[in-house]
């Protein structure tokens, strides 16, 4: 029946004629079919697009989420560095107080594992993995602290023990100026083709700039010394002496005591010199050492 044939016949109102139309059934099953179709499609699509708004919506809110939390990782990350840089700081002046007690031979190297948390971990774009290695890196940190708080309370027992032996370690810079020639090797400021061994440091600044005494001891020897010029040398005890050269003019005499800070003299350029400076050197047991070490500001 429903796939039989049908005759349609269709007038015109208010015209004569009429318009005959022949269909099978089944055309009005297909057109049927696909009504429905477009109907359910477009109801479909509705969904869809309503979905699609939603879930739009959802994830600019994520994204302002994780943009939040990249900039409060930045900042995290920041203040890390900064911490992991005070605690670098603590070693090394650590190193220094324990060669000054004889507590280690060689100063404390820091970093030399290469963890620069900047280089290692702030390039990650992966926030999960960014966020882990982060964790691990306040694991090190954290373990690091609580060795230096034992390293610190191992040192603070030998100062009580030995109070005296700080006061006469040369600790502080013996002039304002810059440096400039180091302890080590270097080419001759004389000759540049060849080279010599620099045994201190080169303070360069104005003639008349006060010298003060990086420690408490006894003046051993003021005068003319050679290539040295004018020097003051003065002896702080347990093997160490320091050496302080090219003087415009000394204001102590051997045999004289003096306090750390106290003014032994003043920049000048005595002796075999290309400038005004002060040539600084430190003697542990009459072999020169690096000031560097000692100095603690």
């Amino acid at each position: 029946m429903l796939l039989g044939k049908y005759h349609i016949v269709i007038f015109k109102e208010g015209r004569s004629g009429s318009r005959n139309l022949r269909l099978r059934g089944w055309f009005g099953i297909i057109a049927f079919i696909l009504v429905t179709a477009i109907v359910v499609c477009n109801v479909w699509l509705a969904r869809q697009w309503l979905e699609s708004l939603t879930i739009r919506e959802n994830l600019k809110n994520a994204e302002r989420l994780i943009d939040d939390q990249r900039r409060q990782l930045v900042n995290l990350t920041g203040k890390i560095g900064e911490v992991s840089a005070d605690l670098q700081r603590l070693q090394r002046f650590d190193g220094k107080l324990r060669i000054m007690m004889n507590m280690d031979k060689e100063p404390v190297e820091v970093g030399s594992e290469g963890d620069d948390f900047f280089s290692t971990y702030l390039p990650l774009h992966r926030q999960e993995l960014a966020a882990r290695k982060l964790h691990e890196f306040l694991t090190r940190l954290g373990e690091s602290v609580r060795l230096e708080e034992v390293s610190q309370q191992d040192i603070m027992r030998v100062l009580r023990e030995n109070r005296s032996v700080l006061a006469s370690m040369p600790t502080i810079w013996p002039a304002v100026g810059f440096v400039s020639s180091t302890f080590g090797r270097r080419s001759s400021p004389f000759s540049r083709r060849a080279m010599d061994f620099h045994k201190g440091l080169d303070i360069s600044n104005r003639i008349g700039t006060p010298v003060v005494s990086t420690a408490q001891g006894n003046v051993s020897f003021t005068g003319p010394d050679g290539a040295y010029g004018n020097s003051v040398e003065i002896n702080h005890g347990g093997g160490i002496v320091t050496k302080y050269a090219h003087l415009q003019r000394y204001v102590v005499k051997p045999g004289q005591w003096v306090k750390r800070g106290e003014v032994i003299g003043y920049i000048g350029m005595t002796g075999r010199t290309t400038g005004p400076h002060l040539h600084y050197e430190v003697r542990r047991n009459g072999v020169p050492v690096n000031p560097m070490r000692y100095i603690l500001n």
